[in-house]
């Protein structure tokens, strides 16, 4: 029978990997890439907390909002952060 095997995690560590520079670049070019896919009227918000950096793609006409509504136009253009 296999040893269990410990880990211990730096906290200190991951949050400073969760707020780096790297890690925001490339969370704002998938949600860039999301919101180029979804069609116009679709932007990026970004912004950092205390724990992590953030993006969401949102919509900012009524055009776009619509498209999500009806066509589910952001709900279809997710698999383009990957």
């Amino acid at each position: 029978m296999a040893k269990r095997v410990r880990i211990e995690i730096n906290k200190q560590g991951v949050r400073d990997l969760l707020l780096s520079r790297e890690v925001a670049a490339d969370i704002d070019r998938r949600a860039g890439k999301v919101a180029a896919a979804a069609g116009p009227g679709f932007v990026v918000k970004s912004n950092n907390t205390s724990e992590r950096h953030r993006a969401v793609v949102v919509t900012d006409t009524h055009e776009a909002r619509r498209a999500e509504a009806k066509d589910r136009a952001l709900t279809r253009a997710i698999d383009a952060g990957r």
